[in-house]
Protein backbone atom coordinates (compact mmCIF):
# COMPACT_ATOMS: atom_id res chain seq x y z
CA UNK A 1 0.00 0.00 0.00
CA UNK A 2 1.01 3.65 -0.72
CA UNK A 3 1.23 6.39 1.69
CA UNK A 4 -1.82 7.85 0.10
CA UNK A 5 -3.60 4.81 0.40
CA UNK A 6 -2.41 4.34 4.38
CA UNK A 7 -3.12 8.32 4.60
CA UNK A 8 -7.13 7.57 3.58
CA UNK A 9 -7.68 4.38 5.29
CA UNK A 10 -6.15 6.56 8.78
CA UNK A 11 -8.60 9.22 7.98
CA UNK A 12 -11.44 6.77 7.51
CA UNK A 13 -10.26 4.82 10.42
CA UNK A 14 -9.66 8.05 12.98
CA UNK A 15 -13.14 9.77 11.49
CA UNK A 16 -14.98 10.63 14.89
CA UNK A 17 -12.15 10.40 17.22
CA UNK A 18 -10.51 13.61 16.52
CA UNK A 19 -10.46 16.29 14.08
CA UNK A 20 -7.49 15.98 11.75
CA UNK A 21 -6.28 17.37 8.18
CA UNK A 22 -4.19 16.47 5.67
CA UNK A 23 -1.29 18.81 5.42
CA UNK A 24 -0.66 19.74 1.71
CA UNK A 25 2.82 21.22 1.13
CA UNK A 26 5.10 21.71 -1.70
CA UNK A 27 6.07 24.36 -4.56
CA UNK A 28 3.70 26.14 -7.31
CA UNK A 29 3.53 28.46 -9.11
CA UNK A 30 2.05 31.95 -9.07
CA UNK A 31 2.56 35.39 -11.29
CA UNK A 32 0.68 38.52 -12.24
CA UNK A 33 -1.61 37.59 -15.40
CA UNK A 34 -2.55 33.97 -16.15
CA UNK A 35 -3.55 33.35 -19.69
CA UNK A 36 -5.28 29.39 -20.51
CA UNK A 37 -3.64 28.19 -23.85
CA UNK A 38 -5.45 25.48 -26.21
CA UNK A 39 -5.33 22.46 -24.76
CA UNK A 40 -5.29 23.07 -21.69
CA UNK A 41 -2.07 24.84 -21.12
CA UNK A 42 -0.98 27.48 -18.80
CA UNK A 43 1.03 30.29 -19.69
CA UNK A 44 1.91 32.50 -16.51
CA UNK A 45 3.38 36.00 -16.30
CA UNK A 46 6.19 37.12 -14.46
CA UNK A 47 5.79 33.51 -12.95
CA UNK A 48 7.88 33.15 -9.32
CA UNK A 49 7.91 30.15 -7.09
CA UNK A 50 5.95 29.91 -3.74
CA UNK A 51 5.51 27.62 -0.65
CA UNK A 52 2.41 27.02 1.22
CA UNK A 53 4.15 28.26 4.30
CA UNK A 54 4.36 25.02 5.83
CA UNK A 55 8.12 24.32 7.79
CA UNK A 56 10.31 21.77 6.34
CA UNK A 57 9.35 18.20 7.99
CA UNK A 58 5.67 19.33 8.79
CA UNK A 59 3.59 16.07 9.60
CA UNK A 60 1.34 14.89 6.65
CA UNK A 61 -1.46 15.21 8.96
CA UNK A 62 -2.15 17.21 11.95
CA UNK A 63 -5.27 17.86 14.04
CA UNK A 64 -6.37 17.69 17.51
CA UNK A 65 -7.49 15.30 19.99
CA UNK A 66 -10.67 15.73 22.62
CA UNK A 67 -9.11 15.59 25.81
CA UNK A 68 -10.97 15.04 28.96
CA UNK A 69 -9.45 17.40 31.81
CA UNK A 70 -9.66 16.21 35.54
CA UNK A 71 -11.86 16.93 38.18
CA UNK A 72 -9.17 18.53 39.74
CA UNK A 73 -8.89 20.56 36.95
CA UNK A 74 -12.66 21.65 36.38
CA UNK A 75 -13.75 18.88 34.09
CA UNK A 76 -13.40 20.49 30.55
CA UNK A 77 -12.70 19.35 27.41
CA UNK A 78 -9.86 20.55 25.52
CA UNK A 79 -8.49 20.09 22.14
CA UNK A 80 -4.26 18.44 22.20
CA UNK A 81 -2.06 19.07 19.18
CA UNK A 82 -2.25 16.27 16.81
CA UNK A 83 0.12 15.13 14.31
CA UNK A 84 1.01 12.18 12.44
CA UNK A 85 3.68 11.56 9.71
CA UNK A 86 2.04 8.73 7.06
CA UNK A 87 5.05 6.18 5.97
CA UNK A 88 4.75 2.63 4.22
CA UNK A 89 6.20 -0.08 6.56
CA UNK A 90 9.55 0.71 4.91
CA UNK A 91 9.65 4.61 4.87
CA UNK A 92 11.91 6.58 6.50
CA UNK A 93 11.68 10.02 8.29
CA UNK A 94 13.75 12.53 7.27
CA UNK A 95 15.64 14.59 9.97
CA UNK A 96 13.53 17.65 9.75
CA UNK A 97 10.46 15.15 10.10
CA UNK A 98 11.62 13.70 13.26
CA UNK A 99 12.76 16.96 14.58
CA UNK A 100 8.95 18.51 14.00
CA UNK A 101 7.42 15.04 15.81
CA UNK A 102 9.81 15.51 18.78
CA UNK A 103 8.79 19.53 19.12
CA UNK A 104 5.35 18.20 18.71
CA UNK A 105 5.54 16.26 21.31
CA UNK A 106 8.04 18.42 24.19
CA UNK A 107 5.54 20.70 23.89
CA UNK A 108 2.55 18.22 25.01
CA UNK A 109 1.15 17.63 21.78
CA UNK A 110 0.55 13.97 20.50
CA UNK A 111 2.87 13.17 17.28
CA UNK A 112 4.03 9.79 15.65
CA UNK A 113 5.09 7.89 12.49
CA UNK A 114 1.74 6.28 11.49
CA UNK A 115 2.08 3.38 9.19
CA UNK A 116 -1.44 1.55 9.74
CA UNK A 117 -4.45 3.02 10.87
CA UNK A 118 -3.90 0.99 13.64
CA UNK A 119 -0.27 3.63 14.53
CA UNK A 120 -2.60 6.23 14.25
CA UNK A 121 -5.61 5.04 16.82
CA UNK A 122 -3.23 4.54 19.26
CA UNK A 123 -1.59 8.09 19.19
CA UNK A 124 -5.03 9.37 19.32
CA UNK A 125 -5.70 7.09 22.13
CA UNK A 126 -2.43 8.24 24.38
CA UNK A 127 -1.04 4.79 23.42
CA UNK A 128 2.38 6.63 21.89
Amino acid sequence: MNEHAIQNAIRNALAGRCLLFRANTGTAWTGNKVDRLPGGRVLIHDARPFSTGLPPGFADTFGLVPLVITADMVGQTIGQFLAGEIKTPTGRLSDKQEAFLRAIKNNGGRAAVWRSPADALATVLGAL
